[in-house]
């Protein structure tokens, strides 16, 4: 067994539409270790996306607890919240929310200028981790100039300038075709595996799900199956030297993107 970093217990949420009460998470419990990366999938309203937006603090549960890093959620403030998810999770989504006024490089390092970090120390951080993802020559461009298997790229590096313990990626490759996306998917496992980051995407790629060590199904608010696979190395089906064959993918991928899958 790893270290926990994410502890969920009997988590549960409900909304309330035209008086009648939904029930979207009915007592998820849940651990997920220092540097796994797990898949979670299911049909569309199982339930994916609103679990991955509660343990990013980006929505509140109706009850439950959650523990990110030992500490414990689902009692803090707002503006503590706020400070945690800056810190400690990155996002990647289906879409990339790119700010369009700024070149790639910009946008990188925009979580880090929000926090007040200097373009001085965030600039080598920015262009390293763009060259990591395949786009040291394109961080000049901004997000109109870029396919889309580029700017999702972008948005993983911005994911990762605050060096995250945790990142959460909901359809990351929803809207890409499958050559990019499969390229994609092995950027990911390279993350992980370089950086040792905990990630959690939700996704109905099952080729991508079934790559990985830990896939998490759910239905109907509740988690069916938690299946681990101790013999699976993270993107064992992607090519033997996984690096330059994504990052030769990616560069080919022209425009990259098809009708957006709905999550």
């Amino acid at each position: 067994m790893g270290t926990p970093l994410v502890v969920v217990q009997d988590l549960r949420k409900m909304f309330v539409h035209m008086g009648r009460e939904l029930h979207v998470l009915r007592g998820i419990d849940l651990t997920i270790d220092q540097g796994e990366i797990v898949a979670m999938v299911g049909q569309s309203g199982a339930g994916k996306s609103t679990f991955l937006h509660c343990i990013g603090t980006l929505d509140l549960p109706t009850s439950g607890k959650i523990s990110l890093g030992g500490e414990e959620l689902t009692s803090l403030s707002s503006s503590k919240l706020a400070a945690i998810r800056n810190r400690m999770i990155g996002f990647v989504f289906q879409f990339h929310h790119l700010l369009p006024e700024f070149n790639a490089l910009e946008n990188v390092m925009m979580p880090g200028m929000i926090q007040g970090r200097s373009r001085k120390e965030l600039e080598p951080l920015a262009n390293s981790l763009l060259a990591e993802v395949g786009l040291a020559e394109r961080a000049s461009h901004r997000p109109g100039e870029l396919s889309g298997g580029e700017q999702q790229r972008v948005a993983l590096a911005r994911a990762l300038v605050l060096s995250p313990k945790l990142i959460l990626a909901d359809e990351p490759t929803g809207n890409l075709d499958t050559k990019t996306s499969e390229a994609m998917h092995q950027l990911f496992f390279d993350v992980n595996r370089k950086h040792g980051t905990t990630i959690v995407v939700v996704t109905h790629n099952m080729a991508f799900a079934e790559s990985m060590p830990r896939v998490v199904r759910m239905r109907d608010g509740r988690i069916e199956a938690d299946e681990r696979r101790a013999d699976q190395r993270p993107g064992a089906s992607q090519a033997s030297e996984p690096e330059s064959p994504a990052r030769a993918a990616l560069s080919e991928d022209g425009e990259g993107t098809v009708s957006a899958v709905p999550s």
